[in-house]
């Protein structure tokens, strides 16, 4: 069974399906939760994220990334305390190392927003070394994900589903240009 049908009617998966999954992304907070959100789903159930997500925000300062690239070991020591997040020291570190490379991407492109744009359209192959050599803990499957919640890849609904629909009308940046095949 597909995404589109499985996450209705679910307390969970709904909303998050039918209001966030695939739907264009640019705000730098919501860019950055989808980030480490993706990264603690490694290994986990989505269901298990979703059910913890007011929680990470809470522990994350509401996923603002000056904030988070300024954590230190007292705030690192914090997090992997927290029973209410996944308390997982690689992915801590990549979430706090993450913020700080955000905030590069913004002082050289203006924005993490303009820098995904600014190498959009790529190959799915091609967006995963991106972010390998970008990012920390990022393989395929979680740099997959990622670019499929922000509209970055197609494929997040069925095209029977009622919110493709919506989504087509958001124009999302798969849409807009053809995907290349070569690499960078």
């Amino acid at each position: 069974m597909s995404y589109c049908q499985i996450a209705p009617q679910h307390p969970l998966h709904g909303p998050y399906h039918e209001r966030e999954y695939g739907f264009p992304v640019s705000d730098e907070s919501a860019l950055f939760e989808r980030l480490v959100l993706e990264i603690n789903q490694a290994g986990l159930s989505w269901t298990t994220i979703l059910a913890k997500r007011s929680s990470f925000r809470v522990a994350y300062d509401n996923f603002q990334v000056d904030r988070v690239a300024n954590y230190g070991s007292r705030d690192r020591d914090r997090l992997l305390n927290d029973a209410a997040i996944v308390r997982n020291r690689l992915k801590i570190d990549a979430a706090i190392e993450n913020a700080r490379r955000i905030r590069q991407l913004r002082a050289e492109h203006g924005a993490f927003a303009a820098w995904l744009a600014g190498h959009h359209p790529l190959s799915k192959p091609d967006w995963v070394k991106l972010f390998k050599k970008t990012f920390l803990f990022t393989g395929g499957e979680i740099t997959g994900e990622f670019l499929l919640s922000i509209g970055y890849l197609p494929g997040a609904h069925e095209k029977t589903c009622p919110v493709f629909g919506k989504i087509v009308r958001l124009k999302p940046p798969w849409m807009t240009t053809v995907t290349r095949k070569q690499s960078t």
